[in-house]
């Protein structure tokens, strides 16, 4: 094994359908900077429109998956060492907790928390729905289950009408908390 690098630990990122999701490459780029290998699991709807997929292939050099693999058909990706869902939504949040595993995306996250692999979370959640006591309950279900969760965000303008930023790097940084 002399002379040989070992490979890098590898994150998955989930992304959900958010407007905000336009910038996960920012996620990508960073979690490269930090010397993660990345690979991208979508929502149905979020592969559709909600980011630049091409840009996002061709950043992490692996295509984006949102459907199950066939039968036989090879892992497309290394187990994960560390998951971030980034932007989670009501419906993800609320399903994940339920242990509902309808989609790829849920069904990894599932499994992922069954293993105890290190999830973190920004939801991005409007605050009509984040004040829904399912939502409330599946936040605490998962913060039971070990899952790290950042501010959420709302979308909604701050002082001087200005959308503030998604925070990106902090579900990095979540990760990095013993």
């Amino acid at each position: 094994m002399t002379g040989q690098t070992p490979p890098k630990p590898f994150l998955y990122v989930v992304v959900c359908a958010a407007g905000v999701a336009a910038g996960v490459g920012a996620l990508v780029a960073a979690a490269q900077e930090r010397d993660w290998d990345v690979g991208v699991i979508a929502t149905p709807a979020a592969v559709n429109g909600f980011f630049d997929t091409a840009a996002v292939e061709a950043r992490t050099g692996r295509a984006i998956r949102s459907a199950w693999r066939t039968p036989g058909e090879p892992r497309p990706f290394p187990a994960p060492d560390a998951v971030v869902v980034a932007p989670a939504t009501f419906n993800t949040v609320n399903k994940w907790a339920a242990g509902i595993a309808d989609t790829l995306a849920l069904g990894t996250l599932c499994e992922a928390a069954g293993l105890g692999v290190p999830i973190a979370v920004l939801p991005c959640v409007a605050g009509a729905l984040a004040a829904h006591p399912a939502y409330r309950a599946a936040l605490e279900r998962l913060r039971g289950m070990g899952v790290r969760f950042g501010e959420p965000y709302t979308g909604e303008p701050g002082p001087g009408g200005a959308l503030p930023d998604f925070a990106w790097t902090r579900a990095l940084d979540l990760l990095e908390r013993p």
